[in-house]
């Protein structure tokens, strides 16, 4: 840029593309500086298996940014710049190893009508459980995705007291504490409907056991049904394509191949940034980085600036789960031996409730799931466009995969003595999953053209804030959420030191395409 811009954005994720974006809209010029080779952060697509087939390496479905405020204030703009999305009218499923399925559509009373002949009455409870989600909208969203130490949430929450009484909202508030198994127990007979609902916790970096897990599951299911699970047209990088273009529209720039060393912080105040390469780059009114804590006070801020209780924050950080991607290029769309999945965007192949609680159990205590959680994305389904006509392709992530492997609990795998992800256990791994895929679908083996699979720790090396291949930005454990995220003592995205500003997974409202946090900031910012 030919001046210094007025703020330097580090990293160039959901949250830091929306923030750069939204600060242009405003006026402000923004410098977008990402250290790999393209942008996206965990938003990238290739042709990694066969050459015709475009695969979401990561992040796929969309459906948190199509419902959230960023794409409320930039979805017209994006969508001049070629962003557009593919749909489907059935967003998820379940199979279960004897064969049982069923579909979520995104017309209610078919859900009913279905949940209903399940278990009598269970049709009328799930609807209950989503009208109730859209009766308390204001409260529900405004603290998932709202600043939450603001003058807006002051109100929000007065505003709901005097609607409900202080007994009233604290208890609302306590029932949004719930845990997945107790939501789901309590409210649904059938266990084929408790089995469709309880993988989604997943997807929140979250287990059937853990607290708030029960609000997400419910939020998941509302937001499914109300907006299906779409995907980018083309592949998940037109999404950065077009942000891209609609940053440099506002005079920004996003440039790639610019590692970050270090902000630069004079007099108390971050001031601009240095690159690996020894260039300098000066920011006029502020510095945002898009990082984990682990970088930004482990890496990039100098330790001399660096406030000692928040390096011990940092220190104590907690990361999550790991994370492992799985690609396939078909000759044809499976042949699912179940009925009606076959223009389903996301099924999940569990044993149910239980077998998540048991996966993540496992992978808690740092085993290999003996029957993992397999999320199948069927991206040709929705979009033809992503692989030769008539071939097909399967996304699967499986959200269940220890960041340091202790041992294997089917007792199957060897595990390299230092934990770690050898191309072995990867491979190992992959082919325990590839055997569940092929009692669900006919002739699976003679039907895969190609196979590309992603470890916990190949996913840290394509972006160094997947720690331990943690795609959420660290524990979504209660005590590391909301007003307590990323630190206890945080205040929105501010930092110790003044005008350097921290957003992404690792920061309220937490992971997912929503770009939440990077909406926030530029919100009070611009």
């Amino acid at each position: 840029m030919a001046v210094a811009p007025d703020y330097i954005v580090v990293g160039s994720g959901i949250n830091g593309l929306v923030c750069a974006a939204l600060l242009g809209q405003r006026g402000k010029t923004v410098l977008v500086l990402e250290r790999e080779d393209v942008a996206g952060g965990c938003i990238k697509s290739g042709e990694i298996t066969a050459p015709g087939y475009t695969h979401d390496m990561m992040a796929a479905t969309f459906v948190l940014f199509i419902t959230s405020p960023a794409f409320g204030k930039l979805g017209a703009d994006l969508a001049r710049h070629g962003l557009d999305f593919a749909h489907t009218p059935h967003p998820t499923g379940v199979v279960t190893p004897d064969g049982r399925s069923l579909v979520l559509t995104t017309d209610r009373a078919a859900n009913v009508a279905r949940f209903n002949d399940l278990s009598p009455g269970d049709g009328d409870r799930y609807r209950a459980e989503v009208e109730a989600v859209e009766r308390d909208a204001a409260l529900v969203f405004g603290l998932l995705g709202g600043a939450l130490w603001s003058w807006g949430t002051f109100k929000l929450l007065f505003r709901e007291m005097r609607r409900r009484g202080l007994r009233g909202l604290a208890a609302r508030l306590g029932e949004g504490l719930r845990p997945g198994r107790g939501w789901l127990e309590t409210r649904f007979k059938s266990d084929l409907l408790r089995d469709m609902l309880a993988p989604w916790v997943l997807h929140a970096g979250l287990g059937p056991e853990s607290a708030f897990s029960g609000e997400m599951a419910r939020v998941v299911a509302f937001a499914l049904e109300a907006a299906g699970a779409p995907i980018a047209k083309g592949g998940a990088a037109n999404a950065v394509k077009a942000f891209e273009g609609l940053i440099r529209e506002r005079q920004g720039e996003v440039r790639t191949g610019a590692d970050v060393a270090e902000i630069l912080v004079t007099g108390g105040r971050a001031s601009g940034v240095k690159l690996a390469s020894g260039e300098t780059i000066e920011a006029r009114q502020g510095v945002i980085c898009s990082v984990t804590p682990t970088q930004l006070y482990g890496r990039l801020i100098p330790s001399a600036a660096i406030d000692p209780a928040a390096k011990s924050h940092a220190d104590d950080y907690r990361y999550g789960k790991g994370d492992m991607q799985m690609h396939y290029a078909l000759k044809s769309p499976p042949k699912w031996k179940s009925q009606g999945l076959d223009q389903v965007a996301l099924i999940h192949l569990t044993p149910g409730l239980d077998g998540v609680s048991k996966a993540v159990n496992e992978c808690e205590r740092g085993m290999l799931p003996e029957v993992p959680t397999i999320c199948v994305g069927q991206p040709h389904a929705l979009d033809p466009s992503r692989c030769p006509d008539g071939a097909g392709i399967i996304w699967i992530q499986l959200p269940e995969a220890p960041r340091h492997i202790k041992g294997d609990a089917a007792g199957q795998i060897e595990v390299p003595a230092d934990g770690g992800w050898s191309e072995a256990v990867r491979e190992a791994y992959a082919d325990r999953v590839e055997a569940i895929l092929k009692t669900h679908i006919d002739g699976f083996e003679e039907n895969v053209v190609a196979r590309t699979c992603y470890s916990p720790a190949d996913l840290e090396a394509m972006n160094m804030n997947l720690v331990g291949g943690d795609p959420y930005g660290g524990s979504c454990a209660i005590d590391q959420f909301f007003i307590w995220r990323p630190f206890a003592d945080t205040v929105n995205h501010k930092t110790p030191i003044a005008g350097l500003y921290q957003i992404g997974a690792s920061t309220h409202p937490g992971p997912g395409l929503g770009g939440g946090s990077g909406f926030a900031l530029a919100e009070r910012l611009g």
